[in-house]
């Protein structure tokens, strides 16, 4: 063999090394997923087509070429053309209560006092080894004479047995006469925010509003250890089913945290939960000691405070009176001493305050607290949960002070039916003000208040932009002024939320070095009909980039 031709036989050889080393230069991946519209949520709301994710997080976003090129997957997932958005993030939700309620009857819905009975007689059939009848969600502003009920039916049906049903905004309970004495409340029981109802002749009437509802659910028994696991991993399956990756729980014990985040270390708990404290002894005596928590799955640095009480009850704080009860303004669940002195507390130590406040009232209090607490400190994400009523001089404080609006968008659709009632027109005008408070901080985290409302955030996601309920009524939408862009209400259920958490640095959109959490739906939210965004359906849903719902 002449020299002259050894060049062209160790040509093959030449290129055969060249496609080793172009293998064995690409990056390891867990994860690749491809053949789909990828709504990022970053700082551009960017769209992608794939993406690959290594040990849990993104590491790579763009086309399936260019990932391909990059990266070799261990596994990949067609997403077959469909549409991929950050794990979705409930921003004020009560998923521990919701997992001790599934096994209450379930009364949201209800038409009348008449089927309330009705289910409780039903759940009672179905456990009749429970020691409490126990219900959830009844609304009398959807029954014909939107009256108040009363224990008497209760008392007849189920002497022996305590009943506790309580209202849908969990302000307000219906309870028996068996329940009131386990509980030891009499028409003498003194009370401070909230009250123990009587008739005309001073009788009890069986409903407590407020404060005066923790008299009688704190009897209630605990669940034991396996009954509350068990719970919290139903649950889960029911929130991965609708795309919730991450939910920010308001009001828990310690030992609620604790049992949480056992379980989170024993892989059974994969959902993501933001726990904000009850401002109990114990919490703050262990908390504001040791500091925050910041683990993967788990973040506690927050309190939970109630100013007031909730609109339907009758129970949030106005500055006026209601329309409806013209003697009446509402009340505040603790003092104007004791909001003060928390704040400054908290001020001095790395928790966050966040504060349920419906009424304009406690709104304006607690803004007013807020900025005085903390002295110019803007980014402290000091939150006002719900923020349903702020009078038109208080909107500016959100930016003012920097207050982060955590609002729920299904309650302006759940309550424009009756709202006007309790406000007057002109009061209604700046009541759930999504946009407006937007505006002024320039996000809003959006949550669903779950068990209260619907655990769905699709359907969050239909309210916030279109202002209507799940009938698509009214037709023009509830106060459209107030209403948010897709790309504003998508942002508010992901990053948002995830700011509102300090958790933006961790999670909320679709770039490298984030938590892998997705959801892959059948529809376009962006650009869907606006009928048809509640019918979304959820095909499947990733935490840390394992599949935990849908997909074969």
């Amino acid at each position: 063999m002449t020299p002259r031709f050894r060049p062209l036989l160790a040509l093959p050889l030449l290129l055969g090394g060249f496609t080793a080393c172009q293998t064995t230069s690409r990056q390891a991946a867990d994860l690749l997923v491809y053949n789909a519209t990828v709504y990022t949520v970053d700082s551009a709301f960017s769209k992608a087509q794939a993406f690959a994710v290594k040990d849990g997080k993104f590491v790579g976003i763009g086309t399936a070429d260019e990932l391909r090129g990059k990266f070799q997957a261990e596994q990949e997932v067609d997403a077959q053309g469909q549409f991929i958005y950050p794990g979705f993030y409930d921003a004020h939700c009560h998923f521990y209560r919701y997992a001790l309620g599934l096994r209450d009857a379930d009364l949201v819905g209800t038409g009348s006092w008449q089927e309330v009975v009705q289910k409780l007689q039903q759940q009672r059939q179905q456990y009749p080894q429970a020691a409490w009848l126990t219900g959830r969600g009844w609304d009398q502003n959807d029954w014909p004479n939107k009256q108040f009920p009363t224990k008497d039916t209760l008392d007849a049906l189920f002497p022996n047995t305590p009943v506790f049903i309580i209202r849908v905004d969990g302000h307000a309970a219906l309870v028996n006469q068996k329940a009131l004495d386990l509980a030891g409340v009499t028409a003498r029981t003194p009370i401070s925010g909230g009250t123990i109802t009587k008739d005309a002749s001073g009788k009890l009437t069986g409903l407590l509003v407020d404060n005066a509802v923790r008299l009688v659910s704190g009897k209630i028994p605990e669940p034991t250890a396996a009954e509350a696991e068990a719970a919290l991993l139903d649950a889960q399956k029911r929130c991965v089913a609708v795309g919730l990756t991450s939910m920010a729980d308001a009001g828990l014990e310690k030992a609620n945290v604790d049992r949480i985040d056992g379980l989170q270390q024993q892989g059974k708990l994969k959902v993501r939960l933001y726990a904000m404290l009850a401002p109990t002894k114990e919490n703050k005596d262990h908390y504001l000691k040791h500091g925050p928590v910041f683990k993967d799955r788990l973040t506690v640095c927050s309190f939970k405070v109630y100013a007031d009480g909730a609109l339907g009850s009758r129970g949030a704080c106005l500055i006026h009176p209601y329309s409806d009860r013209p003697k009446e303004t509402g009340f505040l669940l603790s003092s104007v001493a004791d909001f003060r002195n928390l704040a400054k507390e908290l001020a001095a130590s790395k928790f966050q305050m966040n504060t349920h406040a419906i009424g304009d009232s406690s709104n304006r209090l607690l803004l007013d607290i807020y900025g005085e607490a903390l002295k110019g400190q803007k980014d402290r994400r000091w939150r006002i949960e719900h923020a349903q009523v702020v009078s038109r001089e208080d909107v500016a404080k959100f930016g003012q002070y920097g207050i982060v609006p955590s609002v729920q968008p299904t309650h302006a659709t759940s309550d424009m039916y009756w709202a006007g009632e309790r406000l007057g027109a002109e009061r209604l005008k700046t009541a759930y003000a999504f946009n407006d408070l937007r505006k002024q901080y320039g996000q809003v985290a959006l949550g669903s208040d779950f068990p209260v409302e619907d655990i769905n955030p699709l359907f969050g996601f239909h309210s916030a932009v279109a202002r209507q309920d799940a009938k698509n009524y009214p037709a023009q939408g509830f106060q459209m002024e107030n209403a948010l862009s897709r790309e504003d209400a998508l942002r508010g259920m992901t990053t948002w939320a995830a700011h509102a958490a300090f958790e933006d640095k961790q999670k909320g959109s679709i770039r490298p070095g984030m938590a892998a959490d997705f959801v892959i739906l059948n529809l376009d939210l962006l650009q869907a009909p606006k009928e048809k965004l509640r019918g979304a359906k959820v095909q499947q849903t990733w935490i840390a980039g394992e599949r935990v719902f849908g997909g074969k």
